[in-house]
């Protein structure tokens, strides 16, 4: 967990910002939900730690944190983005479409793709978020 809020710092100083207490909590409070949360919780989140951090204040470093790929708003029939923290420039989701259950994993054996597409459409692509839809095995249990 530690490695990972060092890796958003360096990322952070590296295209210039500055590492201020706010920034340090917000990162701080992203990395300890599992990246996969809303812009609101993630607020509630920080304020227990630091409550002098508004909430415009998490919503602009999530807009930061996108326009440097490190996380993603994704839109999972909640309404609200749930911000999807790019573990290694990358996040993958099987998402059931008869329960919404949504499984995670990190496996990524996409390269090869990931350079195809890029040399295809002359695209330097820095992350992905990656979804496949199907069913669960709870949900094929229960179409059988």
């Amino acid at each position: 967990m530690e490695q990972q809020q060092q890796t958003l710092r360096n990322l952070l100083r590296r295209h210039g910002y500055r590492l201020t207490a706010a920034r340090e909590a917000i990162l701080r409070a992203l990395v300890e939900t599992g990246g996969h949360v809303s812009a609101d919780e993630l607020a509630v989140q920080v304020r227990q730690t630091a409550p002098n951090v508004g909430r415009m204040t998490v919503y602009r470093t999530l807009d930061l944190l996108q326009e440097l790929g490190v996380v993603r708003p994704v839109y999972q029939g909640t309404g609200a983005a749930h911000y999807i923290l790019l573990h290694h420039g990358h996040h993958h989701h099987l998402v059931c479409s008869a329960c919404d259950r949504v499984i995670e994993f990190d496996d990524c054996a996409i390269g090869d793709i990931t350079h195809l597409i890029s040399d295809r459409f002359n695209f330097d692509i820095r992350s992905h978020l990656l979804e496949f839809h199907g069913l669960c095995e709870d949900c094929q249990d229960s179409c059988e």
